[in-house]
């Protein structure tokens, strides 16, 4: 099957609009722009293979950090995208419902295991559909939400006929009271996590699946030993027991993002939702207006399926916010301020 498009893709930009990576403003991924500094790592690290202790202790960093039971189960993987190919390969070929539209990686690996894959409109049409079942919560693109409770009824109901909630919670740092986390350990119901987005550490590659033992040991099988390596695992442990910086930045994110939809809102962009790490603009034109951004080195997420549809991330500063400012009034889609 095609490789998909994802956001991120500043080489393609650089080779086709010219520049180096300093001189563009990259807004394309969700990933937070003020990221956790993660200092140095101990030399055994690099040297050793990781081993249990290091193992454990970004385990339970990843318990601890989204408030996890300690009766689930929590497999590691290099990155969230390892336990969405993996998922599809555990369960026989059946209908699979995804509440959509949303993150496409999970209909494509699911559609590449030999399921048949269903997109919905909601949780109720899923739940007539599939007793596999994927949301992402808080969803992206357009940061729709769903209720952590009813997500962990649906998971229990589903566990009961032998079927599954899979439950992407990439951003869920950001909005820790819609996660269903700290209800998993039962049958039917798993929680996937990321380091890459709140944290801004997406090239550490380090995921989490959260759910019944039975099923995440499954999935440590399916990864193998030694999965995440030794850097990932100490750097993981260190950003996810940093509690300070959690509370401290959720405040800026939310402070980021209120910049940026009143930059938007001022020049007559139809907002679609988002959440603190982005925001999801509507407009006819706009193709045009990711052309016009990047030929100020500035780059948008755009969707090949949702055509009127572009993604800003934050800018993460506010000289940053100035010049997405700057280069937004006349631009197509706008109106000048």
């Amino acid at each position: 099957m095609k490789a998909l498009e994802h956001g991120g893709r500043l080489d393609a930009a650089i080779a086709k609009h010219g520049g180096t990576a300093k001189q563009w403003l990259d807004l394309s991924t969700g990933i937070n722009p003020r990221g956790y500094l993660v200092g140095e790592v101990h030399p055994d690290a690099w040297a050793r293979l990781p081993d249990t202790a290091r193992w454990t202790a970004a385990v339970e960093a990843q318990r601890h950090s989204c408030e996890a039971p300690q009766q689930a189960g929590i497999s590691l993987a290099p990155g969230t995208q390892m336990h969405i190919q993996q998922l599809p390969t555990l369960f026989k070929p059946q209908p699979v419902a995804i509440v959509g539209f949303t993150y496409q990686e999970h209909a494509h690996c699911w559609k590449r295991a030999g399921h048949n894959v269903l997109i919905t409109d909601g949780l109720e049409s899923a739940k007539a559909t599939a007793r596999i079942i994927i949301v992402v919560n808080p969803n992206n693109p357009d940061g729709r939400q769903y209720d952590p409770d009813e997500l962990a009824a649906l998971g229990r109901s589903l566990g009961s006929k032998g079927g599954l909630l899979v439950v992407d919670e990439s951003f869920g740092d950001v909005a820790p009271d819609l996660s269903v986390a700290p209800q998993t350990g039962f049958d039917g119901l798993v929680v996937l996590r990321s380091l890459g987005k709140f944290y801004g550490l997406a090239g550490v590659r380090f995921g989490a699946a959260i759910g019944a033992p039975a099923l995440t040991d499954k999935l440590d099988e399916t990864l193998g030993p030694w999965s995440v390596s030794g850097p990932a695992l100490d750097l993981a442990a260190r950003a996810l027991s940093d509690r300070t910086w959690r509370t401290r930045m959720r405040r800026k994110l939310k402070a980021d993002r209120d910049d940026l939809e009143a930059t938007l809102k001022e020049r007559s962009f139809r907002l679609l939702g988002g959440t603190n790490l982005f925001v999801l603009v509507e407009t006819s034109q706009s193709k045009a207006l990711a052309e016009h951004l990047a030929g100020h080195r500035i780059l948008v997420r755009q969707f090949s399926a949702k055509p009127d549809w572009v993604r800003f991330g934050l800018p993460g500063s506010l000289p940053a916010l100035k010049r997405l400012a700057k280069a937004l009034d006349g631009a197509p889609g706008s109106v000048a301020v």
